[in-house]
């Protein structure tokens, strides 16, 4: 049976009845700190979808490009194909015909924009599956991602591992000095916190 915590039943059920049934879209949400994996949950359930004969695209904001210009990669290094973008816009428009599933990864980054391009998407009979960051490096709400998670039919929530005292992490610390939210890195600029150990803002103590 699939997974009852997203929308992964809908699409099956569309391929199942062989069309006989509308298909029903979806909003799905993979939020968390850094090195929660993300991207991973997002890779695992596209992988599913591809599996079960669906058509699926992911896509990227071409501003991450930290391991790949083209690919969406894991911190552990796992990657699949998808399509930089500018904009939500530019997403939307380059959503191929008959396109069952798609990926958004680091949606944090598209801006509010990309709420109605994925209730737009959702309203066509598209399983939406947007991974991204829920808090920035301050603590704060990140983006349009609040939004999304209040439009969304699937929430899921990911845990990283402090690496100050191994409790759940929540939140994303950055190590480096550097100006506003849109800011891309990697391990060497951002540690996982739990909310104990976590210091709003940079943290430059060794």
């Amino acid at each position: 049976m699939p997974d009852n915590d997203h929308g992964e039943h809908l699409t099956f059920a569309f391929a199942l009845s062989g069309g006989a049934v509308p298909r029903v879209g979806c909003i799905e949400v993979v939020c968390g700190s850094m090195f929660s994996g993300k991207t991973e949950e997002l890779l695992r359930r596209v992988k599913r979808a591809r599996l079960a004969k669906q058509r699926a695209v992911i896509f990227k904001p071409k501003i991450d490009n930290r391991y790949d210009e083209v690919k969406v990669v894991t911190h552990e290094g796992f990657g699949a194909d998808s399509i930089p973008v500018s904009s939500a816009s530019e997403l939307l428009e380059r959503v191929p015909p008959d396109t069952a599933v798609v990926g958004i990864d680091e949606v944090q980054f598209f801006g509010e924009e990309v709420v109605a391009v994925a209730e737009k998407l959702a309203d066509r009979g598209v399983r939406v599956i947007c991974a991204g960051l829920d808090q920035d490096y301050r603590g704060v709400p990140f983006g349009p991602v609040p939004r999304l998670m209040a439009v969304a039919e699937y929430v899921t929530k990911l845990h990283a591992v402090c690496t100050r005292c191994g409790a759940q992490a929540s939140r994303s610390q950055r190590l480096v000095a550097a100006e506003g939210q849109l800011f891309v890195g990697g391990a060497a600029a951002y540690e996982a916190r739990c909310r104990r150990c976590f210091v709003p803002g940079v943290a430059v103590e060794p």
